[in-house]
């Protein structure tokens, strides 16, 4: 196949200034809104990345599991290597992208740890053999076969057949956004894109940006 010449016309909506809301978190809960009714597969995943020690940037994919005027919140291993970039450099962006909907939603801002609490009543809501993957797996780790880890989790489960709690190194994170830019698909790679800043003192300014 010649990816060159892929080519994808982009129909389903606009964007105007008048059509967003002046808060970018109800903004943001309106389309998430639409991906959610739109039965999208897995609306709520959301590539992270992150920028370690070296300066090199790494992405994966996560799942938002909460959203308010506070910031966006997922969970994580925190000694994974999302985990240890955080710790060196706590800023990181976000891009939800829902092709069906031809819409993408960026954010970038300061992440910091939930409160163990909250971590504490996520970690205990989760499948039982959801816990235990996650309590047992060194997450991002060279580990020496599926075998191992496998039995790793047989250990965990043999010790707490009931409930398994929340290892100190797993838990929540909290991105309190300065940025949200929100993309619609249109004709010819002309698309509409707004963004919001946040600007000390003066809330958030929203602007056009060119596609």
């Amino acid at each position: 196949m010649d990816i060159e010449r892929l080519r994808y016309e982009y129909t389903k909506g606009s964007l105007e200034l008048s059509d967003l809301s002046q808060d970018p978190f109800v903004q943001f809960g309106q389309w998430l809104e639409a991906a959610l009714d739109a039965r999208l597969k897995e609306p709520h995943g959301m590539t992270l990345s992150t920028v370690g020690p070296d300066g090199r940037p790494s992405s994966r994919v996560v799942l938002l599991r909460g959203h308010s005027p506070a910031g966006l919140v997922f969970y994580t291993n925190y000694r994974s290597r999302k985990g240890r970039d955080l710790e060196h450099n706590p800023y990181a962006a976000l891009n939800f992208w829902w092709p069906e909907l031809e819409r993408q939603v960026r954010v970038e801002g300061r992440v910091h740890r939930l409160e163990p609490e909250l971590s504490d009543a996520y970690f205990a809501s989760r499948p039982y053999e959801s816990q235990a993957g996650s309590a047992s797996s060194p997450q991002s780790e060279p580990i020496p076969s599926r075998e191992w880890l496998m039995e790793r989790i047989a250990e965990l489960t043999r010790r707490h057949p009931e409930r398994i709690p929340r290892p100190e190194h797993w838990g929540g994170y909290r991105l309190e956004p300065d940025y949200f830019e929100f993309w619609q698909g249109r004709k010819n790679r002309l698309h509409d894109r707004f963004a919001y800043r946040l600007e000390p003192g003066e809330g958030w300014r929203i602007g056009r940006l060119a596609p």
